[in-house]
């Protein structure tokens, strides 16, 4: 089969707690001007076809954020902040297409060919070992591999097998990976996935945009 951008429906993970923000809506952080959240959903929406956000706090703030690109708001099934798991599973239920490829609200310049990329290793794959899960590898310039594991793309028929594996009280995205034929696509810009984990790193990462800027 081919995965084309009809078939794939956006994502956009911003349902966290924000603890390492003390606590914050992470997604609704300001960079340049804009919340971390616009960042993400600008980049994300000409990848997919539908899009969706995944939020349980300030839902009318990110309706809002979504109205441009006709995006539709969600939230976790299950309480108490579960992790990213529990907002794949929301966007999986949602989702209207046989893909979805989410990104995390905190990663504001992740590369335009995420989707294509990502969507190459499912049409790449031999027709009698199909695979599951698509998710991002990075090597840094000391030769360290990085997972990106929150930026996947997934078949939304693994909806029933991440319920039970949540219903059972786990929560880590790569245990559940690993039931699944996944696959790793390595992707040279380590920088493009640089996530934003405090508001320190928020305002120096807008420290260098701006210096950047005046040095054009």
């Amino acid at each position: 089969m081919t995965v084309t951008r009809e078939q794939i429906t956006g994502l956009l993970l911003a349902g966290g707690r924000g603890l390492r923000m003390g606590g914050v809506d992470k997604g609704l952080q300001m960079l340049d001007g804009e919340a971390l959240a616009a960042h993400v959903l600008r980049r994300l929406a000409p990848q997919s076809g539908a899009l969706l956000i995944s939020a349980n706090r300030h839902r009318e703030t990110y309706i809002d954020l979504g109205q441009p690109y006709r995006a539709s708001v969600i939230s976790d099934t299950l309480p108490d902040f579960p992790g990213p798991l529990a907002g794949l599973l929301a966007g999986m239920r949602a989702a209207r297409t046989p893909f979805v490829l989410s990104a995390p609200c905190d990663t504001p310049s992740f590369p335009a060919e995420l989707a294509d990329r990502l969507a190459a290793a499912f049409n790449d794959a031999p027709a009698d070992t199909p695979i599951d899960i698509a998710t991002v590898r990075t090597t840094g310039t000391d030769g360290h591999h990085s997972m990106h594991p929150v930026f996947a793309l997934l078949r939304t028929s693994l909806a029933d097998d991440l319920a039970a594996f949540l219903d059972a009280g786990e929560r880590k995205v790569r245990a559940w990976y690993a039931r699944h034929t996944t696959v790793e696509v390595a992707f040279a810009d380590e920088r493009a996935f640089y996530n934003i984990n405090s508001i320190q790193e928020l305002a120096d990462l807008e420290r260098s945009r701006v210096r950047k800027l005046e040095d054009r």
